[in-house]
């Protein structure tokens, strides 16, 4: 039978902005909350490519605008409206579709004046984005930018082509390892000492860098072994991809993808989970 709470667990997780939520969540669901920052978003040096994309809008126009972050959505638009007048925008980007990857990415466009084309579906991945296109029209022949934020969405990009499309990433933030890994290294430390019962994702690029750090402290398939162990949720299946791809299991995801219910539905399920491993 599912427990109700993480009843005493001890739960890893890996949040930077949102840090003081997660720790509360976890709290309020049983558990003994170990919130460790694995990213830091920084805005990129020089914003020249998003630049070239604006002045390749203006002078050439665009067929499909895809948009994978809220964050990066505003960020964007900011870029571009500090060369360009909005209503210059707003008529470059009056027969573009836009393509908006769940509700964060429409919220922003809306703040921002503009109803999206689309918008991609639950569980709102990269297949999601190209099952959506293809549904709507043949992208073979059409101009696609694709907003990036954090890390290059290779697979999108490459479906994309693929189909034929002429596909422009532009990057607007990256992720980089938080200033002071001190915290992250104390986390992955009492994961590796046993201490650590349940690991929650809920970002694909967390996994990376806390994958970074073990294996710069030389303890890769130490932390594999004992992961063996752990209950791994996972936000998603974008995040669950990636865990995977490190060599690791994903044990669990939610209904739908949101914090609050990642942990509340962990907690719900953590201890006949951890039974379950521990008689395999």
């Amino acid at each position: 039978m599912a427990s109700t709470g993480f009843n005493g667990l001890t739960v890893a997780a890996f949040e930077s902005r949102m840090a003081a939520e997660m720790t509360r969540l976890i709290e309020r669901h049983g558990g003994k909350p170990l919130v460790a920052p694995a990213l830091r978003e920084i805005p990129l040096e020089d914003n020249s490519v998003a630049l070239r994309f604006g002045e390749q809008l203006l002078t050439e126009g665009l067929d499909v605008l895809v948009l994978l972050t809220g964050a990066g959505t505003t960020t964007l638009f900011e870029i571009l409206h500090s060369r360009h007048a909005k209503d210059t925008i707003k008529s470059a980007l009056k027969e573009t579709v836009l393509i908006a990857r769940g509700p964060k990415p429409v919220a922003a466009l809306k703040a921002l004046g503009f109803q999206p084309t689309l918008t991609v579906p639950e569980p709102n991945t990269w297949v999601d984005v190209v099952s959506t296109l293809d549904a709507h029209r043949p992208v073979n022949r059409l101009r696609v930018a694709v907003q990036e934020y954090g890390l290059p969405n290779r697979d999108l990009v490459e479906a994309l082509k693929q189909r034929g499309a002429t596909v422009v990433s532009v990057p607007v933030y990256r992720w980089a390892l938080p200033e002071n890994t001190a915290p992250l290294k104390q986390s992955i430390r009492q994961i590796l000492d046993g201490q650590v019962q349940v690991m929650l994702v809920t970002n694909a690029a967390q996994i990376d860098h806390v994958m970074l750090v073990v294996e710069q402290e030389g303890k890769t398939e130490e932390f594999k072994t004992i992961c063996r162990k752990l209950v791994i949720a996972s936000i998603g299946p974008t995040a669950s991809e990636r865990i995977r791809s490190h060599g690791l299991s994903v044990d669990f995801e939610p209904s739908h993808g949101k914090m609050g219910i990642l942990v509340k539905e962990t907690s719900e399920q953590a201890h006949s989970l951890m039974a379950r491993k521990a008689g395999a």
